[in-house]
């Protein structure tokens, strides 16, 4: 079992992949042409809107698609059991090396079970997220694994699909979530600037498109209360996640009378950015100002120089959010909503020093 990628530019060929095309080119024509009846009627079935059809007619269906060697013997066997044994996994950011770890971690797990990944990019937009929800539900998925960017609770409920959330996000109660302790992310981070002698410590703070709570900024604030130091407006800087935007709030962050002497970026994509501006700008890491990241993407290992960062479990929560979802698939049911964290951990290299 493989993986497919689902784009907006691949929709004609997902809808052409459930009806027309076959490993020997055999099309919905042939199929009609050896069950004797209609190219309509064979449509209706294979898109399981065949309410209308008769079980007779169904069964010459299903027999000339199996006679055929139609792409999927799996189709017959889907229609009657009514399972398609693909989950659609939708990420917000497709270029983060973040996902791609997680989603080894989703491919393993389904695999062993013969199920097959769809992997869709939000690009942070719950628009996207709805027009997936849509496919997902259209093609019969079995079930969806999904990092929210906004879609709502109830959007997602009237799916009718099993539904697991990577990531621990408090605003989706009523469903299984898996994800890394972020929230302890930022305190280890925010632990080891002050415990070096940092006290200007400013936040890159990633936001999505749609907007909503920031637990970062709130981490963030809660330490700079209990540590007693200034609640510098000056020292945050709100952005989108992105590698841009991690390189414009740097230079933001550099331009004030006072800088800091420390930047913790809310992921490894902004501190990338942020890399590049403190550089740009002729301060020099760790000399001159400190930058940590989170994630632990593959990447920040090779920056010059390396950065310090949160790392998290990538692959495993990928993996246990897929276990938990083939459990709701297969009709387990939970008294409660099940929530899985990992915990995170500091990797230090050479992006951090004293003031």
């Amino acid at each position: 079992m493989g993986v497919v990628l689902l784009t907006r530019i691949s929709y004609n060929y997902w809808e052409r992949s459930h009806t027309e095309v076959t490993m020997n080119r055999l099309t919905i024509i042939d199929v009609a042409k050896e069950a004797g009846l209609s190219k309509s009627t064979v449509s209706r079935v294979i898109r399981g809107g065949g309410q209308s059809v008769s079980p007779q007619t169904r069964q010459r269906v299903l027999d000339a698609i199996q006679k055929l060697g139609y792409e999927h013997n799996a189709l017959a066997s889907s229609l009657r059991t009514n399972k398609t044994h693909t989950v659609l996994f939708i990420i917000p950011d497709i270029v983060n090396p973040f996902w791609p770890e997680v989603a080894r971690g989703v491919q393993d797990a389904l695999r062993s079970e013969g199920f097959v990944m769809v992997l869709a990019s939000s690009d942070w937009e719950q628009k996207n997220e709805v027009e997936y929800l849509k496919t997902a539900v259209k093609h019969r998925f079995d079930g969806i694994l999904i990092n929210p960017s906004g879609i709502s609770p109830r959007l997602l409920q009237q799916t009718g699909i099993p539904v697991v959330l990577l990531g621990l996000n408090d605003h989706y109660p009523g469903f299984d979530s898996v994800g890394n302790d972020t929230l302890e992310g930022v305190r280890l981070a925010l632990d080891y600037l002050y415990e070096l002698g940092h006290r200007r410590i400013a936040l890159i703070n990633g936001q999505y498109h749609s907007g909503g709570h920031s637990s970062r900024l709130e981490q963030y604030l809660q330490f700079m209360k209990e540590k007693g130091l200034p609640d510098n407006p000056d020292w945050t800087v709100n952005c989108f996640y992105g590698q841009e935007y991690g390189y414009q709030a740097t230079k933001q962050l550099l331009s004030k009378p006072a800088p800091p002497s420390a930047i913790f970026a809310s992921n490894d994509i902004l501190a990338i950015g942020a890399l590049k501006a403190i550089t740009d700008q002729g301060y020099r890491l760790p000399k001159d100002i400190s930058l940590i990241g989170m994630d632990d993407i593959y990447p920040v290992s090779i920056t010059t120089p390396p950065l310090t960062t949160i790392a998290k479990c990538k692959y495993e929560e990928g993996w246990q959010a897929a276990q938990l979802l083939l459990q709701r698939i297969s009709g387990r049911s939970f008294a409660t909503p099940r929530r899985l964290s990992f915990p995170p951990r500091l990797v230090i290299r050479e992006s951090v020093g004293k003031p």
